[in-house]
């Protein structure tokens, strides 16, 4: 029950970030290129949260969707903690321009908690 309550309060948040972007991809690619990911991934990016989120939520294929999606949390994370060391303050791309308030040390905590949602979805779903 733990395992599948941390798959779903994972998975709204990757369909929250996804809808988000998707719904402002006028500002989504210019505020993840001031993070620094590759243009290449830019597009992809959304659609990926999505098919997590949906995974997450359906239960589908476990634990594979959870350790995905720690995986990407943890990129999402160096790349924050990477843009944060050098003293920029982008606004955050998270979830697209809701929330685009400067990047900060919360963020990087806001996603080790996503993480450890992650791992127990992933060890106790």
């Amino acid at each position: 029950m733990v395992g599948t309550l941390a798959a779903a309060a994972l998975g709204l948040v990757f369909l929250a970030a996804a809808a988000t972007k998707l719904g402002d991809l006028g500002a989504w690619p210019a505020q993840a290129a001031a993070l620094g990911a590759p243009a290449r991934v830019v597009p992809v990016v959304p659609w990926w949260e999505l098919v997590l989120g949906a995974l997450l939520i359906v239960g589908a294929a476990r634990p594979w969707p959870a350790v995905l999606a720690g995986l990407t949390l943890v990129v999402f994370t160096a790349l924050i903690v990477r843009v944060l060391r050098r003293g920029q303050h982008p606004p955050c791309a998270c979830f697209g321009n809701v929330r685009a308030r400067p990047l900060g040390w919360g963020h990087v905590a806001r996603n080790g908690v996503l993480v450890v949602l992650a791992v127990v979805a992933a060890s106790v779903g």
